[in-house]
């Protein structure tokens, strides 16, 4: 995923109005004006002096607060998807977003308050001591959030971490911000939340001047802006959990089912134009069937229609960010030069002033191809042949990065052999994607996908407390 990147701007620099381009149109039809530092310094501040009550309130109290959050966000359900379809082209993955949002929240709220309990024991080695635990929440954590599920991916962590007991300051991509307002007054209509969580539309400066006022930054996007992001954090010795790019790969092993496959493999390639990290960008398959899985895939992919010129016309919608086709053009015309065969579909096309690119097979492809190294974020699906298993996962593992995967096989425990012996943070086996509907197993992610303790599971609630020991000596404390 391209991300615009970190720079730095002094105190006293006054921001310039940001221009937001409507993907469809490919005109600049919105602006918004970023906080200065001082203006974002002060609200840090607010949020921080908010926490301390937030904190000492309980868990259930927060969990009572946070409901009513997701009644609130559910009752203003339009108010929320509108700006968001404008900024995505999606309608019905907009729809999506927010009701998701909502599931979390109500999700979270179920299983935070078991996670609060602390242990206290008495110590094995010195029996006079009594040792208690404590959890103690970060005051204020930042998040930053791409442009490819811009509502989405702002929750994703902040409402684990306000269940914790943080408070939370999000800043969405300045790609897609324009639901930031409404989202911001939604929030104001909930007492207690509306303390302690905000929203502040900006671009790259407010980014990185946010990462100085924070106690603990997420941040969703590119490996190039993610290394920025980890190196001022690490300055401020903050944690920084980042979830950065994918280029996932699928095996399908001469006993799987090629019609399922190919189903599952088109659906989580084009899922929402290929703009998910978790999408299938590397598929190898066994060379006995190998050109029937191709067959498959481009018969399939033919009937994936463009959606111009209404939405609804094709599951395929224009690029979100127009630099993103720049990109894909650039990885089909090398390794068309390096003998690579476009078997359906191919590079962008301009309609109406969007940025489309067709649900796209591309054959006779290897590693010396950008096609096949670096993250499309597109819905292309390259194949490849193999001759052995071992031959597969060496493939699988050619990378640098370790988001997902998925393996096809005949039967799970066939699919499961394969899939134990991939470098990446959770595999799909007989299915694609499937890390993107449940948070329910812990998972992290290899190589350059990312860094910092998981998203999902209970680890995702858990990573915004630092933990704290009370030693009581119940003896006489030694002399000297």
């Amino acid at each position: 995923m391209v991300q615009p990147a970190i720079q730095q701007t002094g105190p006293g620099a006054v921001p310039a109005a940001i221009r937001v381009r409507n993907p469809r149109t490919g005109r600049e039809d919105h602006e918004f004006t970023p906080p200065t530092e001082a203006e974002l310094a002060a609200r840090c501040h607010e949020l921080r002096r908010a926490q301390l009550a937030w904190q000492a309130a309980g868990v259930e109290a927060r969990c009572a607060a946070m409901r009513r959050l997701a009644d609130a966000l559910e009752a203003n359900r339009e108010a929320l998807v509108q700006p968001l379809s404008v900024d995505t082209a999606r309608t019905a993955v907009a729809a999506g977003e927010v009701a998701s949002v909502v599931r979390n929240i109500r999700r979270w709220c179920e299983r935070a308050p078991a996670l609060m309990v602390t242990d206290e024991f008495d110590s094995k080695l010195m029996p006079t001591l009594r040792i208690a635990q404590q959890l103690v929440p970060y005051p204020l954590v930042g998040v930053i959030s791409p442009w490819n599920f811009p509502f989405a991916l702002s929750f994703i962590d902040a409402v684990p971490a306000l269940l914790a007991g943080c408070a939370v300051i999000v800043k969405p991509s300045e790609v897609t911000p324009r639901f930031a307002g409404p989202l911001r007054e939604v929030i104001a209509s909930v007492p207690g939340v509306a303390a302690v969580f905000d929203v502040v539309a900006g671009g790259r400066e407010t980014g990185a001047a946010l990462i100085g006022q924070v106690d603990a930054i997420c941040f969703t996007g590119s490996v190039a802006t993610g290394r920025k992001v980890a190196v001022a954090a690490a300055e401020r010795f903050i944690p920084a959990f980042l979830e950065l790019g994918g280029k996932d790969p699928a095996i399908v092993l001469p006993s799987a089912d090629l019609d399922q496959a190919s189903d599952a493999i088109l659906r989580v390639s084009c899922t929402a134009s290929g703009q998910v990290c978790l999408a299938l960008e590397r598929v190898y398959v066994h060379e006995s069937v190998h050109d029937r899985l191709v067959d498959l895939l481009v018969e399939k992919s033919r009937k994936a229609g463009i959606g111009y010129p209404e939405l609804g016309d094709g599951p395929i919608g224009p690029m979100i960010f127009d630099r993103q086709a720049d990109i894909i053009d650039a990885q089909l015309d090398d390794a068309v030069a390096k003998g690579a065969l476009v078997r359906c579909g191919g590079k962008s096309r301009n309609l109406g002033g969007g940025r489309y690119v067709p649900a796209t097979v591309v054959t006779g492809v290897n590693h010396g191809m950008t096609l096949m190294t670096e993250e499309t974020f597109g819905p292309v699906t390259p194949v490849m042949a193999f001759r052995t298993v071992d031959e597969a996962v060496a493939l699988a593992n050619d990378t640098v990065f370790g988001l997902s995967g998925a393996v096809f096989a005949g039967t799970l425990e066939e699919a499961r052999a394969v899939a134990q012996r991939i470098n990446a943070g959770g595999m799909s086996l007989n299915d694609a994607g499937l890390t993107r509907e449940t948070y329910e197993a812990e998972k992290n992610s290899f190589g350059y996908s990312g860094i910092g303790g998981s998203r999902h599971g209970d680890a995702g609630l858990l990573r915004f407390f630092r933990r704290k020991a009370l030693f009581a000596q119940r003896g006489v404390p030694a002399r000297i």
